[in-house]
């Protein structure tokens, strides 16, 4: 009888740690799950933490488009905005290519223009309106779509690439139309007006390349 009771005593022991340990363990995974399913969490989910500042104002977790109730921060909604932003930047990859063809033309024009043919002038400076509108409606694209579902992960990647030209040929960009401004005032600016267009169309080719990869 004693030798049973012995027995008997490590059994009930075992049980009662395992049933304690079932117990305690139920309960953090429920605390957990309930800590997964507040609605903080899910915004935190459905939305990168770094954005642009562009995107935070339109797409952010109180953005302007939020007012409406199609584009409501919810996992359907979101799904629907990936598409959105799908076709927007094949529309921004179609633009990038378009203006960059334009830019060749207005560079051609350009060295034409130099070299004392001023019977181009006007189609320079119209060349040029296409470029700066092909090129502003190719930002536009980029800098208004729905941000992604995750943040980029950390090291080297050619969409970080992408983004530092974008950084190079927006400031090519304005250097050269300010210089345009001035070129007829003052001639001696022509050659800066160049070095920036050159400098403006390598990064923008350059950006464009990169994403390929």
């Amino acid at each position: 009888m004693k030798k049973i009771t012995l027995l008997c005593i490590p059994l009930l022991l075992l049980i009662g740690c395992t049933s304690y340990g079932q117990t305690d363990s139920s309960k953090i995974s429920n605390n957990l799950l309930d800590e997964l399913n507040t609605p903080e969490q899910k915004k935190v989910e459905l939305l990168p933490k770094k954005m642009l500042f562009t995107q935070s104002l339109l797409w952010g977790q109180n953005g302007l488009m939020r007012k409406y109730k199609t584009f409501e921060l919810s996992p359907d909604e979101r799904v629907k905005e990936m598409k959105i932003r799908r076709q927007m930047l094949v529309y921004h990859q179609i633009a990038g290519i378009t203006t960059l063809a334009a830019m060749l033309g207005e560079g051609i024009i350009g060295m034409q223009l130099y070299n004392g043919d001023r019977k181009l002038r006007d189609l320079h400076e119209g060349v040029a309106t296409a470029v700066n509108i092909g090129y502003i409606t190719t930002a536009c694209l980029a800098f208004l779509a729905p941000p992604k579902m995750l943040d980029e992960r950390k090291g080297y990647s050619s969409i970080k690439v992408h983004k530092i030209l974008a950084f190079v040929h927006i400031a090519g960009m304005l250097a050269t139309n300010i210089l345009a401004s001035q070129v007829h005032q003052h001639p001696d600016l022509k050659p800066y007006h160049r070095d920036a267009a050159m400098a403006t169309f390598t990064a923008l080719t350059a950006s464009m390349v990169i994403i390929k990869f």
